[in-house]
Parts: C-alpha cells; sequence; structure tokens
C-alpha cells in the first residue's frame, strides 16, 4: 500500500509514536491521533504533520472504552474522509512484583483488548475500501517464547495475547487487510536506568546498542507498505532474543 493521500490512526505512543507519526506524513498520510492524558503531545505531533502537508486531528479516546473507541474510529473517518491504516500503539508497561484481578484487568485491557476493539472497528471501513493495513506492538520476550524476567506477568501475558490476536484477525481479514506486528527490544532508554542497568542491556544486545524510535518506524513502513505479508511479526531488538 502507497501510504500517500491514505489515512492512518495511531492510539497512544507518545514518544516512539511521534515519530512514527512523523515517518507517515513524510509520505503523504494523513493521521488521527488519540490520547488519554497527553493531549500537548497529541497535539504537538499533529501540528508537525500538518507542517508535513498533510492534515491531521487529534481526537481524546480512553483505549480500554468500547464507547471510546467506536467514536475515534467514526470521528476519524468523518474529519479526515477515510480510514485505511491502524497503528495500534496504546499500551502499559508495569512491573508488578504482586500482581492481583485489578492490575490483571487494567493490564490485558489496556495492551491487548485496546489492540482488539481498535481492530474490529476499523476492518469494516477497510474491507469496504478495499484495503487496509493494521499494525500492533507485541514484545521480543512472548514473540521470542521467553517470560525472562520476573515481575512481570500480566504484561508478558497480555503482549502474548496480542501475537495470537495477530496471526488470527490476518487469517480472518485476509484479504483486503493484512494483520502485522512488531516485536520492540531495547529501543529507548528509560529516563531512570542507572548506568549499570545500561551496561546490563548493552552487553545482552548483539548490537550493542539502543534501536531508536527510528527503527520502529522503519518497520511500520514496511509493514505498511508491504502486499504480501500478514500474519507477521518483526522482532525490532538488535539481536536480543539470541541470548
Amino acid at each position: 500500500m502507497d501510504p500517500k493521500g491514505k489515512v492512518a490512526l495511531i492510539t497512544g505512543g507518545a514518544r516512539i509514536g511521534k515519530v512514527v507519526a512523523e515517518a507517515l506524513a513524510k509520505r503523504g498520510c494523513s493521521l488521527s491521533l488519540t490520547y488519554r492524558g497527553s493531549r500537548d503531545a497529541a497535539e504537538a505531533t499533529a501540528q508537525a504533520a500538518r507542517a508535513a502537508g498533510v492534515k491531521a486531528t487529534v481526537l481524546r479516546a480512553d483505549a480500554t472504552n468500547e464507547t471510546d473507541i467506536v467514536a475515534a474510529v467514526n470521528d476519524t473517518v468523518k474529519s479526515l474522509g477515510r480510514l485505511d491504516i491502524l497503528i495500534n500503539m496504546a499500551a502499559i508497561y508495569e512491573k508488578t512484583p504482586t500482581p492481583n484481578g485489578t492490575l490483571w484487568s487494567a493490564i490485558q485491557d489496556a495492551n491487548a483488548k485496546s489492540a482488539f476493539m481498535y481492530s474490529i472497528h476499523s476492518a469494516p471501513i477497510m474491507k469496504q475500501n478495499g484495503a487496509g493495513r493494521i499494525v500492533s506492538f507485541s514484545d521480543w520476550l512472548p514473540v521470542t517464547g521467553r517470560p525472562r524476567y520476573k515481575d512481570y506477568v500480566p504484561y508478558y501475558v497480555s503482549k502474548a495475547s496480542v501475537a495470537a490476536l495477530t496471526e488470527a484477525l490476518a487469517l480472518q481479514l485476509a484479504p483486503e487487510v493484512l494483520v502485522n506486528a512488531i516485536a520492540p527490544g531495547p529501543i529507548l532508554a528509560p529516563p531512570d536506568l542507572t548506568a549499570e542497568e545500561n551496561a546490563q542491556v548493552i552487553e545482552a544486545t548483539p548490537l550493542a546498542r539502543w534501536g531508536g524510535a527510528e527503527e520502529i518506524a522503519k518497520t511500520v513502513m514496511f509493514f505498511v507498505e508491504t502486499d504480501f505479508v500478514t500474519g507477521e511479526f518483526i522482532r525490532v531488538d538488535g539481536g536480543r532474543h539470541l541470548f
């Protein structure tokens, strides 16, 4: 799919989402950006997209609320005239040493249920148009089948669910809609990362560095532009899964 003249709905994704949005805008794709709490960040991204010569709209939507999701999809079509690409980036990454039912539900809803709900409400519009692309975000750990770290049970399971959802939707929505997922590894260093922790990440990553948001944007563009890849995952992890 050529993104020029198309419309992409991007859910969440703050820092990395901004870079993905810029990559799409540079290729002539208009943007619908959803946010739950960080309106200023979404507006800044929209302004940058408009400066690149495309249309952009900003919508408040709770990614765990189906009513909000339906409204966001409908408002995207109403404002921008169509919907061709869905980028599911809304997520919660939270350490849960003592997970409970409330935390479990919150993380599953934000990471897996949101991708499912946005996809099923966007897909009929894409199928009606004759083509569409859905790109979701899993994680390098469940895609590799290695929990590896303690205290992340709800997160790990939610991202494994995204991987399963990707395959199931790819079969369900073919041939018009291609559905794929990105499984990031060390992309952006957390702001509170210690020098020792950073050194451990570098040592455990064959390419010996953090990837940067641009690597995610490149992978998103591959999944948008391909016409013969669906139900796939790409680990963007610098080879971390090899250890």
